[in-house]
């Protein structure tokens, strides 16, 4: 009997800009009741990030217990944990130095409070925002596949077998795809959890052997976003499949087989089995399939949006003029806080680029951009919180400079780096107070 491998992504996440009342709202409306959810469906599984940010933000705001419970989950094997960058950056759009200290903050923080249970093979690249050139820091994390949106695929869709990518020094990297019409429908409540899992068993085609399919979604989803939707899907479409068999580590996919499955498996009658399993358990079963190089692209982005040759429009629209002004300002920050670490020479200068540089990973999270994006996302009190973070890096970051030993030309042309990001500042305020 053919069984049909369904591997689910919770991506937990929220801003290091999130007012307290809103992060107590997601816990008690979603990330407690997502875990009670686990612990009353023990062949439950799943493959969850949670970004180091949010991970310190629940220790601080005294919700020890989702940390506990995550942690008790993993121990168990019910859920894996994938690696990502820390703040949410959106690690297209930053410089590879910045992504690799996102990406190893993201592990160390996560490492510290989940221990040894946080051991990630698979990788969540902040919104799906994938561009081959992540790969390099992605592997050499250690990291063995990364998930992305399915309109990055320029391949035949996979179902049977798992294509694999290469950096662009050469290593190799499994390639997992999201369905984004079956996520999609999950996340706008366009179908309950049963009827996704006869959905599963009725669109397999008949005789065509073992397949996977794997959904991501936010795991604010379910309770906060939609109330109730923990129960009503996730606890239902458990209920409904069949436990994981273990583990067999699949040989690589010969390319005079590939279409040839069908004589893989003898046929029986009855429905095909829907079982749960994490993402590294799909890549460890199934056959590996040829090289691809998928395409840029984020899991909001269209086919059109890709056509246009803008894979991230949510964070970098071109006409875009508030997106615009706010990555000038990171420019300009970012060469400020490298010119602070560079001259600072006395005990003051360094500990204002020591500050600079702390406050400048978390200005990068991409909500500031989201929600300045008008697609349809706005709120101009979420993009003004995103420019006074990036104001405190400037301000360190020129104190350092201007208390250095460096020369006077140096701290000039600093200054008039200040002088622009005040400027920038202002017209983006502008654009806020009448737009």
């Amino acid at each position: 009997m053919p069984t049909i491998y369904w591997g689910q992504l919770l991506h937990f996440y929220q801003p290091p800009i999130q007012i307290p009342e809103i992060l107590r709202k997601v816990v008690d409306e979603s990330y407690r009741p997502l875990i009670d959810v686990f612990k009353q469906q023990p062949h439950a599984k799943a493959s969850v990030n949670i970004n180091g940010v949010l991970t310190e933000m629940l220790f601080e705001s005294g919700y020890q217990d989702v940390i506990d419970g995550l942690r008790d989950l993993a121990e168990r094997g019910q859920i894996e944990f994938v690696g990502s960058a820390k703040y949410h950056a959106i690690l297209p759009l930053i410089s590879e130095a910045e992504q690799r200290r996102q990406i190893r903050r993201n592990h160390l923080t996560n490492r510290h409070f989940f221990g040894d249970a946080y051991q990630p093979k698979g990788f969540f690249p902040p919104e799906m925002c994938y561009d081959r050139a992540i790969l390099g820091p992605v592997v050499d994390f250690g990291h063995e596949w990364v998930i992305m949106s399915g309109v990055a695929c320029n391949a035949d869709w996979p179902i049977h077998s798992v294509y694999h990518a290469k950096s662009n020094a050469g290593d190799d990297v499994a390639v997992v795809f999201r369905d984004d019409v079956l996520s999609n429908r999950i996340s706008f409540q366009d179908i309950d959890g049963r009827g996704f899992v006869e959905h599963l068993r009725t669109s397999h085609p008949d005789g065509d052997g073992d397949i996977y399919i794997v959904t991501a979604m936010d795991a604010e989803t379910f309770g906060h976003h939609i109330e109730n939707w923990d129960q009503l899907f996730l606890a239902e479409a458990y209920e409904a499949v069949q436990p994981y068999q273990g583990v067999v580590q699949a040989r690589p996919l010969a390319q005079s087989t590939r279409r040839l499955l069908t004589m893989t498996s003898e046929a029986t009658e009855g429905p095909d089995h829907v079982t749960s399993c994490t993402i590294s358990e799909i890549v460890a079963r199934m056959p590996r399939d040829a090289e691809i190089d998928p395409k840029p692209a984020s899991w909001s982005s269209t086919h059109d949006d890709l056509n246009a040759g803008v894979p991230y429009p949510l964070w970098k629209q071109p006409g875009n003029y508030i997106h615009k002004l706010q990555w000038e300002h990171v420019d300009i920050a970012l060469e400020l806080v490298g010119k602070a670490q560079e001259v600072a020479d006395n005990a003051t200068s360094q500990r204002h680029a020591e500050i600079a540089r702390g406050l400048m990973d978390p200005a990068l999270h991409s909500c500031q951009f989201w929600w300045a994006s008008r697609r349809p996302h706005w709120d101009i009190n979420m993009i003004a919180r995103g420019m006074d973070q990036q104001t405190d890096v400037v301000v360190n970051a020129f104190r350092s400079i201007n208390l250095s030993g460096a020369p006077e030309e140096v701290k000039r042309d600093a200054y008039y780096k200040v002088v622009a990001a005040r400027d920038l500042r202002a017209k983006l305020h502008d654009q806020l107070f009448w737009d």
